[in-house]
């Protein structure tokens, strides 16, 4: 499949916690590939860079810094980042500048669920996470399929549904919708 007929797939199961002055976007979605071949997906650099929002200067399956690249268009923008905690294939944790990131994997039949609690500073942010990391895992889910499509990061994500993904996924959470 290629960009040109990308089509996002149906919204995942979200949820909102509130801790503090801090909000965790709860995002659930189920893959049809084992704990590992996801785990893979969500640590090794190469993989990262044709799915994620950022590239990683290294595997993330290990405690340590990492530096992680945001990438948008021709920007690129390193952010600082800590693995905190690994436990290969079920848990991944890290901080991504003031963010964090913890994704829970479980083994699912022949599949994972995989769960990803996003943790922010501003309650705005929660739906606009949502839609990125839905777009992104879209593209990886092909990935792992063996159906690679390029991955949709920054601005152009905006020609692949990401508004109508942050209004729906704002409305679902209860938060204010996208404002132009």
């Amino acid at each position: 499949m290629s960009r040109t007929t990308f089509q996002p797939s149906p919204l995942a199961d979200v949820a909102c916690r509130t801790e503090g002055d801090r909000w965790t976007l709860v995002f659930v979605r189920v893959l049809p590939h084992m704990p590992g071949k996801v785990w893979a997906a969500l640590t090794d650099p190469v993989q990262l860079r044709a799915w994620a929002p950022f590239t990683a200067d290294r595997d993330l399956g290990r405690v340590g810094d990492p530096t992680l690249t945001m990438i948008g268009g021709d920007v690129s923008e390193n952010s600082p980042a800590l693995v905190t905690r690994t436990d290969r294939p079920s848990l991944l944790e890290y901080t991504w500048g003031t963010d964090i990131v913890r994704w829970t994997l479980v083994p699912l039949g022949s599949g994972t669920r995989l769960t990803l609690e996003h943790t922010v500073g501003d309650q705005e942010w929660v739906p606009k996470v949502a839609a990125g990391w839905h777009l992104c895992l879209d593209v990886a889910e092909r990935l792992l399929d063996g159906q690679p499509v390029e991955p949709i990061r920054g601005d152009d994500a905006r020609n692949y549904g990401w508004e109508r993904l942050h209004d729906a996924y704002a409305e679902r959470l209860g938060t204010p919708p996208h404002q132009q």
